[in-house]
C-alpha cells in the first residue's frame, strides 16, 4: 500500500505544485486523510523532497532559457541577469527560514491554517483579478523583471513560506499580478524562483534526515518523486497555454469551495 501511496501523493504534488492552489495544503490534508504506513520523521522529509521530482520537470522543459551558454550563441548574459533576479527574490525565504523555519512549521502546519489560507487567498485572487481586468501589463517577459520587483515578489513568496494552504505559486503570481507583470511572466518567473527554493529546503530535509534510506523508503521517494516528474510535465504545459488566454478566478474559486469544505469536514 505505501507503494499505491507513494504514486498518489506524487499526482497531487504534481498537479498542485504548479497551479495556484497549494502544494502543501493538500499533502498536509491527504495525509490527515491516509494512514501512510512510514515513520513520522520518514514522512516529514518526504512531503518536501518529493517536490524535487516536480522542480526537475522545469528544469527538462525551459533547458535552453535556463543555461546560460549554447554552442550557437555562446554566453548569454540576459540569463545570468535573471538568474541574478531569482536569488534577489530567494533572499526573504532564506532568512524567514533560518531565524523561524522551525518555529512556522510547529505552529501553522495544521489543517486549521490550511483552510484560513485556501479561502483568504482565493478571495485575493478574485480582487487581483477584478482590478487586473482592464490593466496592460507594464512587465510581459522575464526579461523586463526589474531587480526591485524580483526582490518584492519573493517579499509575497513569504505568505507561502509561513502559513501552508498559501500556495508558493499563488503568492507570487498574485504578486507579480499587482507589480505589473503579465500572467505568463508571473507564471514563468514562479516556475524558475521554484528551483532553487526547493532544492534548498530538498537538501535541508535530507540533511536532517540523516541521508540513511532502507531499500523500502528508497523506492517510496523515487516512486513519489518520478510521478511528481511526470504529472508535471502536463501540468506546466497546461498551465502556460491556460494563462495566454485566461485568468486565473477559476484557481480562486476552487480554494474558496476547497477551505470551506476543509472546515466541514474537520469539524
Amino acid at each position: 500500500m505505501e507503494y499505491i501511496f507513494a504514486i498518489l501523493f506524487g499526482i497531487v504534488e504534481g498537479i498542485t505544485e504548479w497551479l495556484p492552489i497549494s502544494s502543501t495544503g493538500h499533502m498536509i490534508l491527504l495525509e490527515e486523510w491516509i494512514d501512510f504506513p512510514m515513520s513520522a520523521d520518514f514522512m516529514e522529509m518526504f512531503l518536501v523532497v518529493i517536490q524535487l521530482g516536480a522542480i526537475l520537470a522545469v528544469v527538462v522543459l525551459f533547458w535552453k532559457r535556463l543555461v546560460p551558454y549554447s554552442r550557437e550563441g555562446g554566453w548569454d548574459a540576459s540569463v545570468f541577469h535573471m538568474w541574478w533576479k531569482i536569488g534577489v527574490a530567494c533572499i526573504p525565504v532564506v532568512l524567514l527560514e533560518i531565524l523561524a523555519g522551525d518555529w512556522l512549521e510547529e505552529m501553522f502546519y495544521h489543517y486549521q491554517t490550511v483552510g484560513i489560507m485556501l479561502v483568504a487567498v482565493g478571495i485575493a485572487f478574485l480582487l487581483v483579478e477584478g482590478w487586473n481586468e482592464d490593466r496592460i501589463p507594464a512587465v510581459g517577459e522575464i526579461a523586463g523583471i526589474s531587480y526591485g520587483q524580483a526582490f518584492l515578489v519573493g517579499v509575497f513568496q513569504l505568505l507561502a513560506a509561513a502559513f501552508p494552504g498559501t500556495s508558493r505559486s499563488g503568492a507570487t503570481i498574485i504578486g507579480g499580478l499587482c507589480l505589473g507583470l503579465s500572467r505568463k511572466a508571473a507564471a514563468e518567473f514562479t516556475f524558475f524562483l521554484a528551483i532553487p527554493v526547493m532544492f534548498g529546503a530538498s537538501l535541508l530535509k535530507l540533511a536532517g534526515f540523516g541521508w540513511s534510506f532502507t531499500g523500502r523508503e528508497l523506492v517510496v521517494l523515487f516512486l513519489g518523486m518520478a510521478t511528481a516528474f511526470g504529472v508535471s510535465l502536463l501540468v506546466i504545459r497546461f498551465l502556460m497555454q491556460f494563462v495566454q488566454k485566461n485568468d486565473f478566478r477559476i484557481f480562486g474559486w476552487y480554494r474558496i469551495i476547497l477551505g470551506l469544505l476543509v472546515f466541514v469536514f474537520f469539524f
